[in-house]
């Protein structure tokens, strides 16, 4: 075991020769946050668990920061800057960093404690994100075990899913290439509505535009001016469904039920939401090749496959006695 070991830590770091021993090192590391909502959710699992073993641990982003209350076990300052990068992070035996090259470039190239998770994120293997992390936690510092957990706490006053019927629901996503058809979303919702859920829909404010001024009906748009005042929302919801994005890993990290659009298996396999149950829906098998796949990924899922999917969901959740309206309402 100790061997196989050395030969993960090996592969997951990339800081060349002189590497700190993290058993002869002061075990204190530097947490260098994506500004990515889930890449940051996901790296806060190698950090907690770290904390849980003892080491010091200063975590530097701005999603952590405005998330700070979540995370007391944590010490949590705001993202760095480029110029001030160097003074601050030398004073750390290690440097942890999601990507290479981002948000900071060439910290590799003067702090020999850099390490980044390239490797970890691209390997072959069919774990999600969140177990990659905890497995690559394990490995790389030696820790015995690790849980796939980031340690999020709610702050005091919350009541955990304190609206069981309210649905969460991101029609959004970082790029358009990864959302879902928006009539289908509207759909999506009148069919859920109609089995007695109350469905919300979340998205950044700049993003409003392009459903406020869809035809017909929609449920009501929800935006919050920080990442702390989505998670007090979604902490209270029940449910949540969304494209791939990083708001279906903040509602996985506090607990909550997902469901998750993916456009390609792969992507699925890596980053479906994994802090707590979950399911995904995939484009349909009859698009035979990866291109026409992806160019029509959106018209292949149709809505009663989402609707179903988050009947078994529900189910799986809650009990087959849950089962939400009629088979009528659900499945035409």
């Amino acid at each position: 075991m100790a061997n196989l070991r050395a030969k993960q830590a090996d592969r997951t770091g990339s800081s060349g020769g002189g590497v700190p021993d993290i058993h002869r090192s002061p075990r204190s590391a530097a947490f260098v946050m994506s500004p990515a909502l889930g890449d940051t959710l996901n790296l806060l699992i190698v950090a907690h668990n770290l904390s849980l073993a003892g080491w010091r641990v200063d975590v530097f982003g701005a999603h952590a920061y405005a998330l700070a209350d979540w995370f007391p076990h944590l010490r949590i300052a705001p993202a760095l800057t480029p110029a001030d990068a160097r003074g601050v992070l030398t004073n750390y035996p290690f440097v942890i960093q999601m990507h290479r090259d981002r948000p900071l470039a060439q910290v590799g190239d003067w702090h020999a404690g850099f390490i980044d998770l390239h490797e970890v994120e691209y390997a072959k293997n069919f774990h999600c994100m969140a177990k990659r992390f905890a497995v690559f936690a394990a490995a790389r510092f030696d820790l015995g075990d690790a849980v796939v957990s980031n340690g999020m706490r709610p702050p005091a006053g919350l009541k955990f899913r304190k609206h069981a019927s309210r649905v969460a629901v991101h029609p959004e996503a970082s790029t358009p290439d990864k959302r879902w058809l928006p009539e289908r979303f509207l759909e999506l919702s009148r069919r859920l509505q109609a089995s007695g859920l109350q469905i919300e829909f979340v998205m950044e404010a700049r993003e409003r535009s392009r459903w406020e001024n869809l035809p017909g009906e929609r449920p009501l748009l929800r935006s919050f001016a920080s990442s702390a005042l989505l998670a007090e929302w979604l902490y209270e919801s029940g449910w949540f469904i969304g494209n791939d994005s990083g708001i279906g890993h903040l509602a996985s990290s506090l607990g909550i039920p997902t469901l998750t659009l993916f456009r390609r298996r792969g992507a699925a396999q890596r980053w479906r939401p994994g802090f707590t149950t979950g399911d995904i829906v995939l484009p349909s098998w009859w698009v035979p090749t990866a291109g026409l796949k992806e160019r029509w990924w959106r018209e292949s899922i149709t809505v009663a496959r989402v609707v179903n999917a988050f009947r078994g969901l529900r189910s799986r959740v809650i009990g087959p006695a849950s089962q939400m309206g009629s088979t009528e309402i659900l499945e035409r």
